[in-house]
């Protein structure tokens, strides 16, 4: 079998699967952010952040749309998951930054857990298996290549009221660069303080 046509190289290919997995990696992530402590817990966090603004992002852009437009009753499924997805950058937007240590960020952890949970069931129920049944797998490729593209140029900080694919794309890219600068900063920072710290 070549690597064309291997189970793995489908699922990576399939834009359903793909977004699956970055379902259960989130899902992942908030444990590994719940069971950690000190500089670990804030680096946990920062990667379930940014993963939560970019795959919101793609999704927003690309799956979203098309969703809309697709599905038997696509408006109001499309509706509601941007609703959740605005609650749900709302949130991470009042935590980017929080103290990770904090009583506080460990409520407002499991309040956003709750949400991003709701959300994902309710996208994989009403929006991607009706997408799997609806689509065929050369639409769910190219949707896969536009995700990853979109997910490429995404900003790396929620950024509430920029749900809309238009939105999106007029606002993302220099949002995005500001987002991607800022995470360099703060990583250059980071490093500043430790080093500091230990000498």
């Amino acid at each position: 079998m070549d690597r064309q046509t291997t189970p793995e190289t489908m699922r990576e290919h399939d834009v359903i699967d793909l977004l699956l997995r970055q379902h259960s990696l989130i899902r992942d992530l908030f444990d590994e952010v719940d069971r950690s402590q000190g500089d670990a817990r804030t680096e946990s966090f920062a990667r379930l952040l940014r993963l939560l603004a970019v795959h919101e992002t793609a999704e927003e852009e690309i799956v979203h749309p098309f969703a809309r437009r697709k599905l038997v009753d696509g408006e109001s499924i499309i509706n509601s998951r941007l609703k959740e997805e605005r609650e749900a950058k709302e949130m991470l937007s009042r935590m980017d930054g929080m103290d990770t240590s904090t009583s506080e960020f460990s409520r407002q952890l499991q309040i956003l857990r709750a949400a991003v949970f709701a959300h994902a069931a309710a996208e994989e129920r009403y929006e991607f298996a009706e997408l799997r049944a609806t689509t065929s797998q050369a639409e769910r490729r190219a949707l896969a290549v536009g995700v990853k593209a979109a997910e490429a140029l995404a900003p790396t900080h929620p950024h509430a009221g920029v749900e809309s694919a238009a939105a999106n794309l007029l606002l993302g890219p220099p949002v995005a660069i500001m987002d991607r600068a800022r995470d360099v900063i703060r990583k250059a920072m980071s490093k500043k303080t430790t080093g500091e710290s230990t000498k």
